[in-house]
């Protein structure tokens, strides 16, 4: 079986490769597209909308919220937005960073229904909070530092694994995952 890697930085076989608009993109890989929430202040959705017409962007993001660093929520919401919006047009799942605003994350689900799959990466949070989200819709994505019991409630079929920005394996985090969860 091949592990699939949700959410990279690196240049990786099998994985989203995150990368921004302005990237140039190698063949041979597939790539998630988009502006990091602290870079909101940066955003073109004229940008993204190119950029994801490229068959070598599967998915939407990395973008989201996060209150603890980065421009206004004003303006990270209205980036988050355009993101949003370019998942449904293109209709690729969409790759979301959420620090501290996981309300405002629901809401804007709630209020957007969306039809495309969103997944919050490297998610660290408390199985209650991963309750919420899986019961708005929301699939959790897991990383090398998680909690044990969030991944323990999460269905193998809204579950994903990532190496984000570490150099860990991803067959590494598969295995603590698979340990956490009490199965092969």
């Amino acid at each position: 079986m091949t592990l699939f890697d949700t959410h990279t930085h690196s240049l990786r076989p099998d994985a989203w490769v995150n990368r921004s608009p302005a990237d140039i993109l190698d063949p041979g890989f597939a790539y998630s597209m988009g502006v990091h929430p602290w870079n909101a202040a940066d955003f073109s959705l004229t940008e993204l909308r190119e950029a994801a017409r490229s068959p070598l962007v599967e998915a939407i993001g990395e973008t989201g919220l996060d209150k603890l660093k980065g421009p206004s929520m004003e303006c990270q919401e209205a980036a988050f937005r355009g993101h949003i919006a370019t998942s449904e047009e293109f209709r690729k799942p969409l790759i979301i960073h959420c620090v501290k605003a996981f309300d405002r994350l629901l809401a804007l689900k709630k209020e957007l229904k969306p039809q495309q799959r969103w997944i919050v990466h490297g998610f660290r949070g408390k199985p209650q909070l991963a309750a919420q989200l899986l019961a708005a819709g929301i699939d959790l994505s897991l990383g090398p530092a998680f909690n044990p019991f969030t991944a323990a409630i999460i269905p193998a079929d809204r579950l994903h694994i990532e190496t984000d920005d570490t150099d860990t394996p991803i067959a590494e985090v598969a295995a603590a995952v698979d340990k956490a969860r009490q199965q092969s």
